[in-house]
């Protein structure tokens, strides 16, 4: 069962495959990342671990047994105690409940490694996946959002709370 590393440096090659074979799926539920993230890959996994080191984020991804990066899971924006998080899953590895453990998992580490005591999220309306995800790990909607022009939901998860 693959299972989340803190994003590294030498994480970059596996973890641009990953984007690149995934990419047409991912833009189906969520904005495309554009021409320019893969253009300047390199550029932009350096300030990303820039930003890490900071503590203002926690990047993840989710390696199987032969190192190929089939998911990530990122809390981004902590502060107060709380981080929004964010997750995609490799589309060869949807429906194995990979994104359940994955998330949970990061529930874990927020807690126990980064101190946080509650997690935001937002998903599409459309994005059922997403939805029972979050429901299953403790995220309770909270309201309505706009995510680039598509109705969405807000969630929120207290982290002191136990989930099954």
């Amino acid at each position: 069962m693959p299972r989340i590393q803190l994003l590294r440096f030498d994480h970059a090659p596996a973890l641009l495959a990953f984007e690149r074979a995934n990419r047409a799926y991912f833009a189906a539920s969520v904005a495309d990342r554009g021409d320019r993230y893969f253009a300047d890959f390199d550029e932009r996994h350096a300030a990303l671990m820039a930003e890490q080191a900071t503590g203002a984020c926690f990047f993840h991804v989710l390696v199987d047994d032969v190192g190929d990066v089939v998911g990530r899971v990122n809390l981004v924006d902590v502060a107060d105690g709380s981080a929004e998080l964010g997750y995609r899953i490799a589309e060869r590895a949807t429906g194995r409940g990979l994104a359940t453990a994955a998330v949970r998992e990061a529930r874990g580490l927020a807690v126990a490694q980064y101190g946080l005591t509650a997690l935001r999220a937002v998903t599409t309306l459309d994005n059922a996946g997403s939805r029972a995800v979050l429901a299953r790990t403790g995220f309770v909607p909270t309201g309505d959002v706009d995510l680039d022009g598509r109705p969405g939901l807000s969630f929120v998860c207290d982290l002191l709370v136990e989930t099954v």
